[in-house]
């Protein structure tokens, strides 16, 4: 009877044996593609129905292409977590945590719009809504403390808090510029920061 020893795997070895298309190499290509694919297909699709949809058609458009963005912030969080972006203590982990409940109540809201459900009337609708920009400014917050931490290097230490400053970039656009302005710098911004931001995930090693 032959007796072999093997060493345990690796976490990378686990990271790809746990993301279906990614390598031991590269265990974040899944995660990065979702998130890329969603940041293009919100761009692409608010090109069209402006950043504030006024027919049913372009509302669900809306709703559809920035639920996939969203998806794309949750692959992202699951990133963070695995590869201890933000560090290794416990109030690192439980912000995303937070984080990623703020992102889910998020969704909700927009599954609640796109299927027609949204009543700005009830308070409960108000409150859940909120989560949308709670979270968008979360996702910065997580981006500043990234580069602080310098746990991810080169260029990715920095430009999750260029993806992730979409909100505060937008918003006051808005406020200053008006629709037009604001409709071009978001959907620029979300190419720019949060697809390229996918692309260097895809590329991360453990």
């Amino acid at each position: 009877m032959t007796i072999s020893q093997s060493p345990a795997p690796a976490r990378s070895d686990v990271a790809a044996a746990t993301s279906p298309g990614s390598s031991p190499r590269h265990p974040y290509t899944v995660h990065g593609a979702v998130l890329t694919a969603g940041a293009l297909a919100w761009a692409g699709a608010m090109a069209f129905t402006g950043i504030d949809p006024q027919t049913r058609a372009t509302e669900v458009a809306f709703s559809v292409s920035s639920g996939l963005f969203q998806v794309g912030l949750l692959f992202l969080l699951r990133t963070l977590w695995r590869t201890q972006a933000l560090g290794t203590g416990r109030l690192a982990r439980a912000v995303l945590r937070i984080e990623a409940v703020a992102v889910a109540l998020a969704i909700g809201s927009t599954a609640g719009d796109g299927l027609g459900l949204t009543d700005m009337d009830q308070l409960g609708w108000i409150l859940l809504d909120m989560f949308w920009p709670l979270s968008m400014m979360g996702m910065f917050l997580i981006g500043i403390r990234i580069a602080v931490a310098g746990r991810w290097k080169g260029v990715t230490r920095f430009w999750p808090m260029v993806a992730e400053s979409w909100a505060v970039v937008t918003i006051p656009v808005l406020a200053v510029f008006g629709d037009t302005a604001a409709h071009v710098v978001a959907c620029a911004h979300l190419v720019v920061g949060y697809a390229v931001l996918g692309v260097l995930v895809s590329r991360k090693q453990d």
